[in-house]
């Protein structure tokens, strides 16, 4: 009988017995307990409430640094600035007239705000124009924020407290020249009073309020409170404790400036309208603690004791330590779980072991990449070395052709800022037009071309390399087997008002139908690639084609050649001068 009963000996079986009994009692004070969720609701609403205003103050913040940041962009783009810098630019001296006038920009537009202390403005060369002394840019703010200045071509960049004058803050900008394409024409540095961003008293916050503003990199802007570096260490809403008082601490990050506002306001100013509550939901804690406490005395050992060591052995397993749990429960819940964690221990340290020797394998193989790899600037210098060097023994011609190879060999390698591999027609043009440079050093008169193209398609995007290895192919199989001079012509032409037509086609010795079928059906066959070391082939060409225009029903690449008159390579391309509004 008693073994009969063991397999009902489960944990969830103990507990509903245990509470059923207790539950004819537990419904008795269920109207009690529904004021619980009565003082739950006015946390709720006080902590919305306190949200919204964590909301509005970082509006507040984001109205007041935009307010700098166009007051700014007015100094920027001051027409007396923008003359005085581009002379600067253009190599001309800044007379002491021109720059004093700088001390009347700036007093009147740092009259327009309250939190504007002073204006500092810097030439390229990082010299200060204004005021007039001899302050370098770098004694002023790290080479970094230079950087970061120029990188951003314009917006103003927050930098924080000022290492000169402590109670200060600093941002900075570049003052692009509008009349030399935006080029950088020196620096604008700006000291701000932090108490331009301090916290309104009109703002719904209680005298309590802990209020922290901090920039992106945790630097405190402004505060009203003591406890600002233990509000940064806090991540997420929650409660924390403050001089020994519970607090729900709010943030809001700013989704223009980055600042992140802080709010914690004391847990009894939330609940100060539940007072009533707060004494029934004692009084039902204490009566149900005395009840439950009575009916789960006898059981809650039996439960909590094989936990606590599965617990204490997982802290263990956090640390570091992963060894098995060996302890054994009456309850089958229990022993599943406990023999769950085992097998998960010993997975982990197989895997621990697995993915250690894969790391070092690949730790291993990644420094021979590394070592492996060739610098394509060395390349570069090594073919600008050898200009010179032909150029200073007037073998001029042979030094253009070393040009044409460097350039050849840039666009081929470099890959720039670009993060996609797209170029103009225009520029794919100009590259086979240099490779085409390149094989006449070898064909010499035997060698002709024609390029044609449309001023309307010239900005047309294309993938990078799919023309010259067609030209490449015209060269190898249609010109290098003549005896007489060759012409490759390379033509594009529109063929609807949304298409345009690239073409290369050769005089040479053509091909067989025979031959043009085996040809195209190697182009179209599945995983070709190129059989050259260092080229493209047409199969290749013909998959990419489908790849980037799938969708555009271009057809990829086709073939048309005669026997004797020569052959043809064309293909068919969307007309969208702009990559990103279709592909990339």
């Amino acid at each position: 009988m008693v073994q009969r009963l063991k397999k009902y000996n489960t944990l969830r079986n103990q507990i509903s017995i245990v509470f059923l009994i207790v539950m004819v009692i537990v419904l008795a004070f269920v109207a009690v307990s529904t004021y619980h969720f009565g003082g739950q609701i006015l946390r709720d609403n006080a902590e919305r409430q306190l949200k919204q205003t964590a909301v509005q103050a970082s509006g507040k913040t984001d109205t007041l640094y935009g307010q700098i940041d166009l007051l700014t962009t007015q100094v920027a783009t001051n027409q007396s600035v923008q003359q005085l810098l581009t002379r600067l630019y253009d190599g001309e001296e800044a007379t002491f007239q021109q720059r004093q006038s700088l001390l009347t920009i700036g007093n009147t537009f740092q009259a327009y705000s309250d939190g504007i202390q002073s204006f500092e403005m810097y030439s390229a060369e990082n010299e200060r124009l204004f005021p007039l002394d001899d302050t370098y840019l770098f004694d002023r703010v790290a080479p970094y924020w230079v950087v970061r200045a120029d990188y951003e071509q314009g917006r103003q960049i927050w930098v924080g407290q000022d290492p000169q004058y402590p109670n200060s803050l600093l941002a900075i900008r570049r003052i692009s020249l509008i009349e030399r394409s935006f080029a950088s024409g020196g620096y604008l540095v700006i000291r701000i009073d932090p108490n331009y961003f301090r916290f309104s008293d009109g703002e719904r916050t209680e005298d309590q309020d802990a209020k922290v503003l901090a920039d992106s990199n945790d630097n405190v802007i402004t505060t009203n409170s003591d406890f600002a570096e233990a509000l940064l260490d806090q991540e997420g809403e929650q409660r924390i404790t403050l001089n020994g008082e519970e607090h729900i601490l709010v943030q809001e990050t700013s989704p223009v400036t980055g600042w992140t506002t802080y709010i914690a306001t004391p847990m009894t100013a939330l609940a100060s309208g539940a007072s009533v509550l707060g004494l029934i939901i004692l009084l039902s804690a204490v009566l149900g603690m005395i009840i439950f406490g009575a009916a789960s005395y006898g059981f809650s050992t039996v439960i909590t004791k094989p936990i606590f060591k599965l617990t204490e052995t997982m802290k263990k397993a956090r640390e570091g330590h992963l060894q098995k749990n060996k302890i054994r429960s009456s309850s089958i819940e229990i022993n599943e779980l406990n023999q769950t964690y085992n097998q998960m221990v010993e997975q982990t340290n197989h895997l621990i072991q697995v993915v250690y020797e894969k790391e070092l394998i690949q730790n291993r193989a990644e420094l021979k990449a590394l070592q492996a790899q060739i610098n394509p600037h060395f390349l570069f210098n090594t073919l600008n070395a050898l200009y010179w060097l032909l150029e200073e023994k007037e073998e001029s011609e042979l030094a253009e052709h070393v040009i044409t190879m460097s350039e050849l060999f840039r666009y081929t390698i470099a890959n720039g800022k670009r993060k996609n591999e797209w170029v103009t027609l225009q520029d794919e043009l100009e590259h086979a037009e240099r490779y085409i440079s390149v094989m006449k050093m070898r064909f010499g008169e035997r060698l002709k071309w024609k390029i044609i193209l449309p001023d309307q398609t010239k900005t047309i995007q294309i993938p990078k390399l799919m023309i010259q290895p067609l030209v490449e192919n015209a060269i190898m199989h249609g010109i290098e087997g003549k005896v007489k001079p060759g012409e490759i012509k390379i033509e594009v032409a529109e063929t609807e008002t949304d298409r345009v037509m690239v073409m290369v086609s050769d005089d040479g010795p053509g091909m067989s139908d025979e031959l043009l079928n085996q040809v195209t059906e190697a182009m179209k066959a599945e995983g070709i690639s190129s059989k050259k070391g260092n080229g493209v082939a047409l199969a290749n060409v013909h998959h990419r084609l489908l790849l980037h225009f799938a969708g555009h029903e271009t057809g990829g690449l086709k073939i048309d050649s005669v026997e004797g008159k020569g052959t043809m390579v064309y293909f068919e391309l969307p007309y969208y001068e702009s990559k990103g509004e279709r592909f990339g």
